[in-house]
């Protein structure tokens, strides 16, 4: 219902106001939290995770990417509208950064 496979194909052809338009942003922010609990899931059962907090690098990119969606019809990258595909993708990289770190300093707190 969000026009995803559409909004793909105009985001590869490079018309980010046709992908903007297409886009039902209702449906589109379920997509990141679905996503990332997916991959945590995957994590998870192929017996990652077993130390503590190592969900926080799924669950902040989550909170962000769904963010990177409701604010990618107006956020610019050097003059540059990237859309709901590309700017959410682009918020994932300062996220999983947040998020690992996070996990190293909590775990930290916790053992000292």
């Amino acid at each position: 219902m969000a026009n995803f496979n559409e909004m793909i194909r105009l985001s590869f052809l490079g018309n980010i106001e046709g992908v903007v338009s297409h886009t039902n942003y209702q449906w589109l922010m379920f997509y990141p939290c679905l996503y990332f609990f997916s991959m945590w899931d995957a994590f998870k059962d192929a017996g990652g995770g077993e130390k503590p907090y190592s969900y926080l690098p799924f669950v902040s990119s989550a909170f962000f990417v769904t963010v990177g969606v409701m604010y990618s019809a107006q956020a610019k990258i050097f003059g540059v509208l990237l859309g709901p595909v590309w700017f959410p993708m682009l918020c994932v990289i300062p996220e999983l950064i947040i998020g690992f770190s996070l996990k190293i300093i909590l775990n930290k707190v916790k053992v000292d």
